[in-house]
């Protein structure tokens, strides 16, 4: 399952050189990742942080390939790599708004043939209690959003 999340670079967004400013891609991933989670049906703010917890970055690895800039219109394509019990593995990868081909009869967003991501993320997140910080099993917490990662996970 792949989720589109689209991006219109502002210039407050940008460096000197008009490009997207390096740590300002984690802001996209991190909207995409809601928007993930809502096309599952499971909203973070209430399910999540509702319930007293909170899911920070536990890990990134992130690889720039080419630059948005200022004006241009991009997207996020998220899906998850990998399901593990205590934490989640997001694939996130920026590109070109022209690289977007539609949907397929599924309703999965399709990319144009050929399209390269501009910006490839692995992003790691875990589940905290929001009081102590203390790391949780999403197996104990949250076994219907594991359950859902399960059937649309990259990788098990």
């Amino acid at each position: 399952m792949h989720v589109h999340t689209p991006i219109k670079v502002r210039y407050g967004e940008t460096d000197m050189m008009g490009v997207v400013y390096h740590a300002n891609y984690l802001l996209y991933f991190e909207d995409a990742r809601i928007d993930f989670l809502n096309a599952l049906d499971f909203s973070y703010a209430e399910q999540i942080e509702g319930a007293g917890y909170m899911s920070p970055i536990h890990a990134l690895e992130i690889h720039y390939k080419a630059p948005l800039r200022y004006g241009e219109a991009g997207f996020v394509r998220t899906s998850v790599a990998q399901n593990l019990p205590m934490r989640t593995v997001y694939r996130q990868q920026v590109y070109r708004a022209a690289d977007a081909a539609g949907t397929g009869d599924n309703g999965e967003p399709l990319l144009r043939e050929g399209a390269t991501p501009l910006v490839d993320a692995l992003v790691t997140v875990c589940v905290v209690e929001r009081d102590t910080f203390k790391p949780v099993s999403l197996k104990r917490t949250f076994p219907e959003l594991l359950a859902k990662y399960a059937e649309v996970a990259e990788v098990e």
